[in-house]
């Protein structure tokens, strides 16, 4: 199945987002997951050149469940209307900076970073750009990762973090509480010839801002490790 027929479906469900629909239409869901995971081992296959940790790891160790947590939520829709993957070494539950692929119809992007990350990885996220700001700034005004992506994103606080000074130097990027990058990708671009290279591409830019990001949260995992 290709992309189209993936959107396709997508758009779909978002006109019919209830159980009902859904359990008819089981077997399209289940063609266009297919489809989707196709389409993401296509890229794996160009990831493992810049991310060896890939080698070996299934497509559906990335991919994220259709079903939405409804539990906390005013919106009781129970399907997501999006096929979302967070590649990362280890699948995407590791803890580690991952490679995010969204498809949505009229919503999707590729990006990646770290996503409401526990408070000891902020904590040490923190610490790691309060002791190596000049290189992080570098990275996010790094020419390519620039173009691709522009500002990084997330949430952030209004005041400074617990800990530092209204006036240190690096304070601008000590408020986020999430350190991601995102690209938009139109429906047009999702379906054009090249969108593999696109996303590859897209992915690699970002890859010296994971390995920084890597050099924290691994500190803390080891941390954990050793505890245990």
């Amino acid at each position: 199945m290709e992309l189209k027929e993936v959107l396709a479906f997508l758009r779909k469900l978002k006109k019919n987002n209830d159980r009902q629909w859904f359990a008819a239409h089981k077997a399209e869901f289940v063609e266009a997951k297919t489809g989707f995971e196709e389409f993401l081992a296509r890229i794996l296959e160009r990831m493992i050149s810049i991310e060896p940790g890939l080698t070996g790891i299934r497509p559906s160790s990335f991919i994220f469940r259709i079903y939405r947590d409804v539990r906390f939520s005013k919106n009781k829709a129970p399907y997501k209307t999006n096929f979302g993957a967070a590649i990362a070494p280890g699948g995407r539950k590791s803890g580690a900076p991952a490679y995010y692929l969204h498809i949505e119809p009229g919503r999707s992007f590729a990006g990646g970073g770290v996503y409401h990350p526990s408070t000891a990885v902020l904590k040490a996220i923190r610490q790691e750009i309060d002791y190596n700001t000049e290189q992080f700034e570098s990275l996010l005004n790094e020419k390519n990762f620039k173009a691709h992506f522009g500002e990084l994103k997330g949430e952030q606080l209004k005041r400074a973090p617990k800990g530092y000074e209204a006036d240190n130097p690096a304070l601008k990027y000590l408020k986020y509480k999430d350190f991601i990058v995102m690209k938009p990708l139109t429906d047009a671009e999702l379906l054009s010839p090249d969108i593999e290279n696109v996303i590859f591409h897209t992915f690699k830019s970002m890859k010296s801002f994971n390995d920084f990001l890597k050099i924290p949260i691994f500190e803390v995992i080891s941390g954990r490790e050793e505890e245990n």
